[in-house]
């Protein structure tokens, strides 16, 4: 029963990534024609090492062709046809690619830290997949350098859920070291506060590294943080108590943020409210409801926690009130699962990634990377980032970490290959 209740739960269209599940699809074919798992008790077989061999190639071979729809559907993006490309047909909900994609080169490189295939009873997997798609990603950027802005999540982007970025992380030298290079930082947070101080509390082990480096001085002007998803813009300064300075909206805003009317937000975050409180009424939780300037949201009560059911289920039935109300269709709003609360901020991460984006001078999407923990369709708050830029969908802290020595290691190779 259990069994079956998982299987069933993650097939729910909003547990799921539809091209990655087609790409995990044409990679089992191959899997079942060429793993051996039965040569574990023959005497005489086939070696592993000629095994993964063949298996490689088959693999890369439909990456490769993958690879080449998605350059056919970035050929119709550029001519307005993007509905009618091959691979929008194959699997509908894709988006719009902001660059090519180097998935063959991208299995090969996670091939040879992963051995996928040499696996004889594990498929390649969701996981896999995934990490391919963010090799493939960050190599395609690299390519067709320099990487000018790269944006992050907090909790489990960067520091565990809850936690803060404290001065051991791993993660700080390899920030700064995209700064040193010229890249531009933002944090684009949830965490939606006005006050400077908040932020440092959470952030402060970066803050810390960077006011004390040697990096020269218009390097460091180049992190931001944008809070509450796109709300209040903090950025880095050397004369503070904090090393945060609030910035005017004037400064970031793009001009359709302009034309959000308080008379609109209030009116969405009373809906909102309305509805978790309903929620929290129906679903029994032991939970408080938190009013803020643009956000209203749940956290529960000392000493209690969320199911995960029961937080995806207050987030689906407050985003769905929310996008058949008159406000919802004007004005853009981001209903999410925090891991153990629930939130509705004005905005999303697209708007955020996008100020981020005005900010620096008017970056492309192409040229920004967005590394997040949640991208599944909905209660994911990264999701939206695919609107604005190229993303990397990291799993935990770890993986970001990971993520950023393999930009650090191409960036070196391509250095190398144009000398």
């Amino acid at each position: 029963m259990t069994t079956r209740y998982r299987v069933e739960y993650a097939l729910k269209t909003h547990r799921r990534d539809q091209l990655i599940e087609w790409i995990k699809g044409l990679l089992a074919v191959p899997f079942v024609l060429h793993s051996q798992p039965t040569a574990v008790f023959e005497a005489h077989h086939a070696s592993v090492d000629q095994m993964a061999l063949t298996t490689q190639r088959r693999y890369a071979e439909i990456l490769r062709d993958v690879e080449e729809l998605i350059n056919d559907h970035i050929k119709h993006q550029q001519e307005g046809t993007h509905d009618r490309s091959k691979l929008k047909l194959l699997v509908p909900s894709v988006a719009n690619f902001f660059t090519p994609l180097a998935l063959h080169d991208a299995f090969i490189w996670q091939d040879q830290r992963r051995y996928i295939s040499y696996r004889r009873f594990v498929p390649p997997s969701f996981n896999d997949v995934r990490l391919i798609l963010n090799t493939a990603q960050v190599m395609s950027l690299v390519r067709g350098g320099p990487l000018e802005l790269v944006t992050f999540d907090g909790d489990v982007t960067l520091y565990d859920d809850g936690q803060c970025l404290t001065p051991d992380n791993p993660v700080i030298p390899r920030i700064l070291k995209l700064m040193r290079n010229g890249s531009k930082i933002g944090i684009v947070t949830a965490a939606g506060y006005t006050e400077a101080r908040r932020y440092y509390d959470r952030l402060y082990g970066l803050l810390d590294a960077l006011h004390a480096s040697d990096m020269p001085a218009a390097n460091k002007q180049g992190l931001i943080v944008l809070g509450g998803e796109s709300n209040y813009c903090f950025k880095f300064t050397g004369d503070t108590p904090d090393f945060l300075k609030w910035v005017p909206r004037s400064e970031w805003l793009l001009e359709e943020m302009l034309m959000w009317q308080d008379a609109d937000i209030t009116e969405l975050l009373d809906l909102a409210e309305a509805s978790l409180r309903d929620t929290v009424k129906n679903m029994r939780m032991q939970a408080t409801v938190v009013r803020k300037d643009r956000a209203v949201g749940i956290i529960p009560q000392d000493g209690h926690k969320f199911c995960r059911e029961t937080l995806e289920e207050t987030v689906l039935i407050t985003q769905k009130i929310l996008e058949m109300s008159a406000v919802g269709s004007r004005l853009p709003f981001c209903a999410f699962n925090g891991g153990n609360d629930v939130f509705v901020d004005i905005g999303d991460k697209s708007w955020g990634v996008l100020a981020c984006q005005r900010y620096f001078g008017g970056i492309e999407g192409g040229k920004t990377l967005h590394v997040g923990d949640q991208f599944l369709s909905a209660g994911a708050n990264d999701f939206k980032a695919r609107l604005a830029c190229t993303t990397a969908w990291i799993a935990n802290p770890a993986e970001t970490v990971q993520l950023l020595d393999e930009i650090s290691e191409l960036d070196e190779l391509q250095q190398r290959k144009t000398r």
